[in-house]
C-alpha cells in the first residue's frame, strides 16, 4: 500500500549492487577514484553495477520519501514504535547515502565530506574532538576515507535488521491502508 515493498527491492538491490562494487573498490586515498574508473573501464558489466547502485539510491530516496509521505497522510504517526522506527531507519539512510557520496574521492565528495562533517563543530564542548574522531586526525585524510568505506558496507546491514523490527511492529497493530480494511 505504502511503497514499503519497494523500498524492500531498492535495499536488496543496493546490498548486492554494493557487494559487488566493494570487491572492486580501494579506500585508498591515492587509489579510490582510480579503483572507480577500473570499475567502470574494465570489470564485466561494471558500468552497469555502478550506475545501478547511484541510481538505484535515487530510487531508494524517491520510494522512502512517498512511504513517509503517505505515512503522514494516513496517520500512520500514531503507531508510535512502528514511526519511530522508521525515522531511525531514514536518519540511517541518510547517513549511509552520505557516507558512500564521499567514496569516490573526488574533488567534490572530498569537498561534501569536510563540510558536512565540520558541522558538527558547531556542537558546544566537545566540537573539536568530535570532528576530530569523525576525521580520524586533523583534517579529512585516508583514515576518513576508510571509515566511511566500513560505514557504507556495514549500515546496509543495520538498515536490514531496523527494517526488520520496523516489520514486527507493524504487524502487531496493522497497518493504514486506503481501502479502510483492516491488514
Amino acid at each position: 500500500w505504502n511503497f514499503g515493498s519497494l523500498l524492500g527491492i531498492c535495499l536488496m538491490v543496493q546490498i548486492i549492487t554494493g557487494l559487488f562494487l566493494a570487491m572492486h573498490y580501494t579506500s585508498d586515498t591515492s587509489t579510490a577514484f582510480s579503483s572507480v574508473t577500473h570499475i567502470c573501464r574494465d570489470v564485466n558489466y561494471g558500468w552497469l553495477i555502478r550506475y545501478a547502485h547511484a541510481n538505484g539510491a535515487s530510487m531508494f530516496f524517491i520510494c522512502l520519501f512517498i512511504h513517509v509521505g503517505r505515512g503522514i497522510y494516513y496517520g500512520s504517526f500514531m503507531l508510535n514504535e512502528t514511526w519511530n522506527i522508521g525515522i531511525i531507519l531514514l536518519l540511517t539512510t541518510m547517513a549511509t547515502a552520505f557516507v558512500g557520496y564521499v567514496l569516490p574521492w573526488g574533488q567534490m565528495s572530498f569537498w561534501g565530506a569536510t563540510v558536512i562533517t565540520n558541522l558538527l563543530s558547531a556542537i558546544p564542548y566537545i566540537s573539536t574532538t568530535l570532528v576530530e574522531w569523525i576525521w580520524g586526525g586533523f583534517s579529512v585524510d585516508k583514515a576518513t576515507l576508510t571509515r566511511f568505506f566500513a560505514f557504507h558496507f556495514i549500515l546496509p546491514f543495520i538498515i536490514t535488521a531496523l527494517v526488520l523490527v520496523h516489520l514486527l511492529f507493524l504487524h502487531e497493530t496493522g497497518s493504514n491502508n486506503p481501502s479502510g480494511l483492516n491488514s
